[in-house]
């Protein structure tokens, strides 16, 4: 299994006074694959569901949380509204945990993870590893340590299309520049969230339990 790397760019968040290796909260590749996240059955239907669910565009996370059969528990998608320099896996996982509160509580009471977290990640740039992907990796594998849940996935979706990492499959339709699809009756259990700033997140869920 192979990766390829990007050279250091404005895209992937590096600085010259060290990078964000230097707070050591990052993901190297070999340490993603040596770490054993389970391997999708389908990734080409998650992407595709997530994709249809929340049309991301670039700098948008969708975090999604999956139950048994790899059946969508719940969704949120969220744009990084700024950019940390250098890119910073405390300030990904935070966003994340956030995500995650907002959609599905914590399992922290089981003795062992149920459900699983993926995230998939809409950038510039092509497949290959950057430093903002391990910053994300880390993120994602500390916030569901933190809720509970199995750490999942980490995919990639580009201009080029979309790349599991650490696993070698990917494809090219979804892609960053695609249209989302009109989704089936056989979708999510629960609504999407898209995270807002201030109380406009509060305010969403609200109506959201006020209706149920």
């Amino acid at each position: 299994m192979a990766f390829g790397f990007a050279p250091p760019s404005t895209s992937s968040l590096t600085t010259a006074a060290g990078g964000a290796s230097r707070h050591g909260r990052l993901v190297e590749p070999a340490e993603w694959t040596a770490a054993g996240i389970p391997l999708l059955r389908n990734p080409r239907d998650v992407v595709h569901g997530l994709h249809s669910r929340h049309g991301p565009s670039p700098s948008t996370a969708v975090i999604a949380v999956l139950g048994p059969e790899e059946r969508l528990v719940a969704s949120a998608s969220f744009a990084r509204r700024s950019a940390p320099a250098p890119a910073d896996g405390w300030e990904y996982r935070n966003a994340l945990l956030a995500a995650l509160r907002r959609v599905i509580p914590h399992d922290l009471r089981r003795r062992t993870p149920v459900r699983t977290a993926v995230l998939l990640y809409c950038r510039e740039g092509d497949e290959r590893w950057t430093e903002e992907d391990g910053a994300w990796m880390w993120g994602l594998r500390d916030a569901c340590t933190l809720h509970g849940l199995r750490c999942g996935a980490y995919i990639t979706l580009t201009r080029g299309g979309w790349q599991v990492l650490g696993e070698g499959r990917g494809g090219r339709h979804p892609s960053s520049d695609s249209r989302p699809e009109r989704l089936g009756d056989s979708v999510a259990e629960f609504p999407p969230v898209t995270l807002r700033t201030g109380g406009g997140a509060t305010e969403v869920l609200r109506r959201r339990t006020a209706a149920r």
